[in-house]
């Protein structure tokens, strides 16, 4: 089987920074058209800027929680690269909780933000996967196309504060595993990488303020380190490839082995 993803067009999303960036550069090293997607436009010119040039490089800048902005997104790309092969939902924000706080709004406010955007634009993806394979007869034993979107192991650990962002990983895991058996008979897979101890822009914010955070984090890690965005890229790439080609509606870990410890109070990310 094949790791390569060359020639295939990928939208991510939450590609301003942190691992989504990280997951879009390497996508478009590897040879696929990419798509970066983010709300901070500012941002994508910053880091996009000195690949501009790059025809298989292109950025969109838009609130993915409008649907007409989903609708513009899949339009652009289209626009750009006359098909969509990949989708990386890969947007995603952790906000604190006070779970006794009757007026705490951030669960609705991340399932708003982590979980609707990746349902809507997974619907409207796979739709243009499934039109593009009715194009396209040539081999209907093909693969229509793949769906990756970002959880956490959040969505299996209990800690209070993260009560609004396990709850959206959760229902993001759930969303995995549900569009994977619908999506099935066309052709298209869908799965998920839980995040632990990986070097996201919240996590690396997070370290800037708090110095002893690491040592808590890598204390509870049995790898003992924090990886770099880079490594899940190549999870993501594995997920997007020929070599996944018989894997559906999984959750992939990517914690270090945090998950395997106990510690109720240790922290998720």
């Amino acid at each position: 089987m094949s790791f390569s993803i060359a020639g295939k067009t990928a939208i991510v999303t939450g590609a301003a920074n942190g691992i989504g960036l990280a997951i879009g550069r390497h996508f478009a090293d590897k040879g696929a058209n990419v798509m970066f997607a983010d709300i901070d436009e500012s941002r994508l010119l910053d880091e996009l800027g000195g690949r501009s040039e790059e025809e298989n490089i292109s950025y969109f800048a838009g609130d993915l929680r409008e649907r007409l902005t989903i609708a513009n997104l899949i339009s652009a790309t289209i626009d750009a690269y006359e098909q969509i092969d990949i989708l990386v939902n890969g947007a995603r924000q952790v906000i604190a909780t006070d779970p006794l706080d009757g007026d705490d709004d951030s669960v609705r406010q991340l399932i708003d933000q982590n979980l609707m955007p990746a349902l809507r634009l997974s619907q409207h993806v796979a739709k243009r996967m499934i039109k593009q394979t009715e194009e396209d007869e040539s081999d209907e034993d093909q693969p229509a196309g793949t769906i990756i979107n970002l959880s956490s192991i959040a969505a299996r650990r209990t800690h209070p504060n993260l009560l609004a962002y396990s709850v959206s990983s959760a229902a993001l895991d759930q969303l995995t595993r549900s569009l994977a058996v619908a999506l099935a008979p066309n052709r298209i897979r869908v799965n998920a990488i839980a995040l632990g101890s990986v070097m996201s822009a919240s996590l690396q914010s997070t370290l800037k303020e708090n110095r002893t955070f690491r040592d808590d984090i890598e204390k509870h890690t049995p790898l003992a380190r924090i990886a770099p965005a880079t490594e899940l890229a190549e999870t993501a790439q594995f997920l997007a490839s020929e070599a996944s080609g018989f894997m559906t509606g999984q959750i992939l870990t990517l914690d270090g082995g945090r998950t395997l410890l106990d510690p109720v109070a240790a922290p998720a990310h």
